[in-house]
């Protein structure tokens, strides 16, 4: 059941995640089509810069998300507590200062997974922005 739910949820998380990066493929390719060509200097760095922050929006949002049903769920009962717990399994960090108790840690895990798939998601999407803003430079 931990596995069935955990998997909800990062569904839920993955599909905010894509459709964020999909915005921001038409976002920027309407603000690249105003440079008349391959962008240079303070407009590359403009897209580059836009496609990071939706990044970083997207992994944000996801992490709230899963502090949100931790609460949700009687997991954590604190949301600074959970926001933070969430922080350090979603990226993989794991200190282990804070700890669910055994009947949640599958579903816990679960945060991990979606975040190494969806930074995995990020790392490509970067990869690819970059190659089409600075195609000489890559």
């Amino acid at each position: 059941m931990q596995i069935l739910t955990g998997s909800l949820v990062l569904g839920a998380c993955s599909s905010i995640h894509l459709c964020l990066l999909a915005g921001a493929v038409r976002l920027l390719q309407a603000l690249g089509a105003s440079s008349g060509g391959a962008p240079r200097g303070s407009h590359a760095a403009k897209l580059m810069g836009t496609g990071f922050a939706v990044v970083v929006l997207g992994h944000t949002l996801q992490v709230w998300v899963w502090a949100g049903v931790f609460v949700v769920a009687g997991v954590l009962s604190d949301i600074a507590e959970a926001i933070y717990f969430s922080l350090v399994t979603y990226t993989t960090l794991g200190y282990g200062d804070v700890v669910v108790g055994s009947g949640f840690r599958t579903f816990a895990a679960m945060a991990a997974v979606t975040g190494l798939l969806n930074f995995g998601i990020s790392t490509a999407f970067l990869v690819g922005l970059y190659g089409r803003v600075l195609p000489d430079r890559v």
